[in-house]
């Protein structure tokens, strides 16, 4: 097989997960078919893989694992058809087998049909054996083959029920970070309705009209952020691709964290922030995350946060970075702050939700995330637009 070929044979193996896992009852009741239909006392699922073959399940015998060299089925499991042999002492492709010579085993007679995924990969055999000759019936070759198929078919059942559990676990930090994003437009609309109502019977009109000038904005991008995050949680995660204005959405980032600038002190700076390919809302709710999490853990430590966000073009697209003054992110907890659930600092209130979002995002966008050190001696969290 070409290179090509055993890599997806790999990747077919790894998304099944079976290699290594407790006899699964479905599996092993199709072995039970099987040997019970060719008439044998020994059947046997094998996953084979670059050095092993895998029994995953099997009647006749304890399920183990084998050499690739000594296996019978490595022989002949590539070839895409069932393969039947009424005495393997008398095949040239088993005779010095060590399952057929008595090193391991004494196998005569010797069926398979081969596990081929719906991609056209195959990765073991469905596979009958006795220590005596016989012969198999064309009915009974026939079912052999069938329930290689259905052997596949529970496979590939379990793997879309993982991806099923996978996806509901998504939707579920989905909800999470829907919330988590709302806060801080929605701290923006109270405080600037809180301005405009404490104004004493709108004396101060120009003020007033201000305020809940901003409170609209504010709620405008809320609503907006919502069916948006709701349209993306519905197409499954794929991220739009449409021209972003980099610098106007830091703006509204901003403005939107105005209440816990303002209490923190922040100052927050900008470079010459270019336009970019992306979904503008997800750039926006990453940013959001980014920027607060620079605010919060700054301010935290004592200092008074100052946040710079700035964008340098790379050979492939472009990237971005949001700097801070506070305490940094040791190199060892680099990976782990990504991580659902999971926080540099615990004294700092929060769920830890935002960066492993982040994360999502940017790679929705087919970009890179991670955490440096910052020029101003805190973090540098950064991440990798395509052009």
């Amino acid at each position: 097989m070409s290179t090509a070929q055993d890599l997806a044979r790999r990747q077919a193996i790894a998304a099944y997960d079976v290699v290594g896992r407790p006899e699964e009852a479905d599996l092993h009741g199709l072995v039970e078919l099987a040997a019970a239909v060719c008439d044998v006392p020994t059947a046997a699922i094998n996953i084979i893989d670059d050095r092993h073959q895998h029994q995953v399940a099997a009647v006749g015998m304890e399920a183990s694992v084998c050499a690739r060299e000594d296996s019978m089925c490595a022989l002949v499991f590539q070839g895409g058809h069932r393969v039947v042999v009424p005495d393997a002492r008398a095949d040239d492709r088993f005779a010095r087998n060590p399952f057929v010579t008595g090193v391991i085993g004494k196998v005569r007679f010797y069926a398979s049909s081969p596990l081929v995924t719906p991609g056209g990969i195959p990765i073991g055999t469905l596979c009958v054996f006795d220590e005596d000759t016989r012969e198999l019936s064309d009915a009974a070759a026939r079912s052999l083959e069938l329930l290689a198929d259905q052997v596949v078919d529970v496979l590939e059942l379990r793997r879309t029920h993982r991806e099923l559990a996978r996806s509901n676990e998504q939707l579920a930090r989905f909800a999470g970070q829907v919330s988590h994003d709302l806060g801080n437009p929605l701290a923006a609309l109270r405080g600037f309705l809180e301005l405009a109502s404490s104004s004493p019977e709108l004396a101060d009109a120009p003020f007033a009209t201000m305020a809940l000038s901003r409170a609209e904005l504010a709620a405008d991008r809320m609503n907006a952020l919502v069916v948006d995050l709701l349209e993306y949680a519905r197409v499954g995660g794929r991220a739009r691709r449409t021209a972003v204005d980099l610098g106007a959405v830091v703006a509204a980032v901003v403005e939107d964290l105005d209440a816990q600038l303002a209490d923190s002190g922040a100052t927050v700076r900008a470079g010459d922030l270019p336009e970019v390919t992306g979904d503008e809302t997800m750039l926006r709710a990453l940013l959001q995350n980014l920027l607060a999490n620079a605010v919060k853990f700054t301010a935290e430590s004592g200092v008074a946060p100052v946040v710079s966000v700035t964008c340098d073009e790379i050979s492939d697209g472009w990237r971005v970075a949001v700097d801070d003054n506070g305490p940094g992110v040791t190199p060892d907890d680099r990976e782990r702050v990504f991580g659902l659930m999971e926080r540099a600092a615990s004294t700092v209130d929060g769920l830890g939700i935002g960066l492993s979002t982040c994360r999502r995002i940017v790679e929705a966008h087919g970009g890179l995330m991670g955490i440096d050190d910052s020029d101003a001696g805190g973090a540098s969290v950064w991440f990798t637009l395509p052009g």
